[in-house]
């Protein structure tokens, strides 16, 4: 019988990344590495989530998809056989690059996967901005000719985020997450990204990252123009994807969890069932799961997730 699962966090060094998510929610890190992601559950090949609690830990989710898919999953259809969201913390200390991730219709062709994503702030220093969208008027005409001349900035449309604002990225639209933001991040299971634009500095290896010019120009929607940051409530709910939904629970309140459900802790602390989770922890409750309780033990600002 499955039960509601945590995971250990999987760190990845990033040259953008900090140490934030140590400082914020004790987070474990390698010393002296820029940490810019832990993966709190994920199926990918070579970074796949450890069970933490229960009679199954020391077991991993990818185990759990080739023994208990049905239990885990219910009606959800796994990604390639494989689970069908990944869910991070992202710590941004500095500028990611300007990118996109490609559309279903030319993953395939590009050799790439489809990957949608959504945010939900935690932090977001007072100068802090995300990039997102194109100005309005700009055309791929424009924007060629201003990655060409190296003033994208005069292309790329930018908001000002605050903790508890979120963002749905559909595949295709253009973004980058600048530095002094941390969030938390659900997307399809894919890491493809196809980077247009990477502020002319080196890698960890002390070499220029790659840029990937034409899988960009082909995946870009350069139809899609001012986008906003959205409220707390829905942030995404595409079929096909995934729905994502902040919620804030008062101290003593409860919710009821019903099949396949990802919880985060983004602020406060809570209780599901008996498994208690501190901020920047998360639970990922089997579809088997009849009911599941979350009981908010304190002012508690929670993300639930599910495949869609």
């Amino acid at each position: 019988m499955l039960y509601p699962f945590t995971f250990r966090p999987i760190c990845r060094e990033r040259v953008w990344g900090g140490r934030r998510l140590a400082e914020l929610f004790n987070k474990n890190l390698p010393s002296g590495r820029p940490i810019g992601e832990t993966w709190e559950i994920s199926d990918r090949p070579g970074a796949v989530s450890e069970i933490t609690n229960g009679p199954l830990a020391g077991r991993d989710l990818r185990w759990l998809m080739e023994n208990h898919a049905e239990d885990l999953l219910g009606v959800a259809p796994p990604s390639n056989g494989r689970f069908p969201l990944l869910v991070k913390l992202i710590d941004a200390h500095e500028d990611l690059s300007i990118q996109v991730h490609p559309p279903a219709e030319v993953a395939a062709h590009l050799g790439g996967e489809p990957k949608a994503e959504a945010w939900h702030i935690i932090h977001a220093e007072s100068d802090a901005r995300i990039h997102v969208g194109l100005k309005e008027k700009a055309t791929r005409e424009k924007f060629e000719a201003c990655l060409k001349s190296g003033n994208i900035a005069e292309c790329v449309h930018s908001v000002r985020p605050r903790a508890g604002d979120a963002l749905h990225l559909p595949s295709g639209r253009l973004h980058a997450l600048g530095g002094g933001i941390v969030l938390i991040e659900v997307q399809q299971n894919s890491d493809t990204t196809y980077r247009v634009f990477d502020w002319n500095r080196m890698g960890l290896d002390g070499q220029p990252r790659e840029l990937h010019i034409e899988q960009a120009l082909t995946s870009i929607d350069f139809d899609d123009h001012v986008p906003a940051l959205s409220p707390p409530g829905l942030i995404a709910d595409t079929p096909g994807e995934f729905r994502m939904e902040s919620r804030v629970l008062t101290p003593g309140e409860s919710r009821a969890c019903h099949g396949l459900v990802i919880i985060g802790i983004a602020k406060g602390a809570a209780r599901l069932d008996d498994l208690p989770l501190a901020a920047g922890e998360f639970a990922l409750v089997p579809a088997c799961v009849r009911e599941a309780v979350l009981h908010a033990t304190t002012q508690t600002t929670l993300i639930l997730a599910e495949p869609a």
